[in-house]
């Protein structure tokens, strides 16, 4: 509760009003002025913090299946990490990538819009490699960087005994590091050939499926790729001013440390905004599909289990243990009429009678036993 001012405050406040010290049109405006919010129009906030921390929960797990299914693709460790989301316009998303990279178009039905992965050339160029067996580059550059300060080491050192003044010409393996590094550069500006464009597209096609099961708890999607591109500056599938999500990853590969961008539109979210809110989020995760259960159940029809009952306990010596020989009687600590314990796999199930039935030992259940617990 705010501070109750007394009456001798209120007439030193009243005083001072009137006698000039306090000047009322400065409280006025800068009360007007403290309800005035700017507002960025070219970067409009159409979600709210609720739905974007939702939407972090959905890309952290984008992030992990998306680790997994890279790492099976590259034979690799790979890894996969959420590192921001933002609220931008399309142009800043297409101004803010490189001139020649890949973008993967896909859409999802039943929602609407197109979204898009972009992965620049270096992380491409790092994929295609290690999908058709090579090593990692940057492990190779570096051994054959070594390898080059040693041999010119070794040339400073020794001494030529002939042709003093002559330098000898490189040898073809001394160029081949430069030769690569040249053709890496002319490639890069080039673009992507067919051939890669092919490899890179089952990449792709991975991550929309990963995009798809991200969003299960939300929404059921079908999920299909329309085609890759490489020049961002003649995607013509949204307006300019058009406001969309970016979610961009960190991704590690070997010695590859870079970005991939996922941009998804606004008019993506316009039909599941109300699902987007904590509530609706963790009421969807708790719910227990009929058929999972069915399935569940199917599963674990065919389990063995073993099931245990205990005839009783006693307690002797050790004396008493080293000579019992066979006739020999132990009594037990239960009787004949009481019921018996009964376990399956070591945890307590029920009170049971023991019998026969069709000339076989059998147990009738009469009860639960303390400690069992209903699944």
């Amino acid at each position: 509760m705010d501070q109750v001012l007394t009456q001798q405050e209120i007439d030193a406040l009243l005083n001072a009003m009137s006698t000039g010290e306090i000047d009322q049109e400065k409280i006025e405006e800068e009360n007007d002025a403290a309800k005035v919010k700017s507002y960025d129009f070219r970067r409009p906030t159409k979600l709210s913090k609720e739905y974007v921390n939702t939407l972090h929960m959905i890309f952290e797990d984008f992030s992990k299946m998306g680790s997994n299914v890279l790492s099976t693709q590259m034979r690799a460790n790979v890894r996969l990490q959420l590192a921001a989301i933002e609220q931008v316009s399309y142009d800043e998303f297409i101004h803010s990538i490189p001139r020649v990279t890949l973008l993967g178009l896909f859409h999802s039905e039943p929602l609407k819009g197109i979204q898009i992965i972009e992965m620049n050339q270096q992380l491409c160029m790092k994929m295609i490699e290690m999908l058709c067996g090579g090593a990692d580059m940057a492990t190779q550059d570096q051994k054959q960087g070594e390898e080059s300060k040693e041999k010119s080491k070794d040339k400073t050192e020794k001494k030529p005994e002939e042709n003093p003044e002559k330098n000898p010409a490189p040898t073809r393996k001394e160029k081949e590091p430069a030769e690569q590094e040249g053709k890496r550069k002319a490639h890069d500006k080039k673009g992507f050939t067919d051939i890669e464009l092919a490899v890179l597209e089952e990449v792709v096609k991975g991550l929309t499926e990963v995009f798809q099961n991200s969003w299960k708890e939300i929404v059921e999607l079908d999920t299909t790729l329309d085609g890759l591109d490489t020049n961002p500056q003649l995607l013509q599938n949204m307006s300019p001013n058009e406001p969309v999500v970016l979610s961009t990853f960190t991704i590690n590969i070997g010695e590859t440390s870079t970005f991939i961008n996922l941009c998804i539109p606004y008019v993506f979210f316009e039909g599941i905004t109300d699902k987007l809110s904590f509530g609706n989020w963790f009421d969807s995760s708790q719910k227990f599909d009929r058929n999972d259960e069915r399935e569940l159940r199917k599963g674990l029809n065919g389990v063995d289990m073993n099931i245990e009952v205990l005839l009783g306990e006693s307690e002797m010596d050790l004396s008493d243990f080293l000579h019992l020989e066979v006739g020999d009687v132990v009594k037990l600590d239960s009787k004949i009429a009481e019921p018996l314990d009964s376990y399956i796999e070591g945890h307590p199930f029920y009170r049971v009678k023991p019998g026969k039935k069709n000339g076989q030992l059998a147990v009738e259940l009469i009860d639960k036993l303390e400690g069992e617990q209903d699944e």
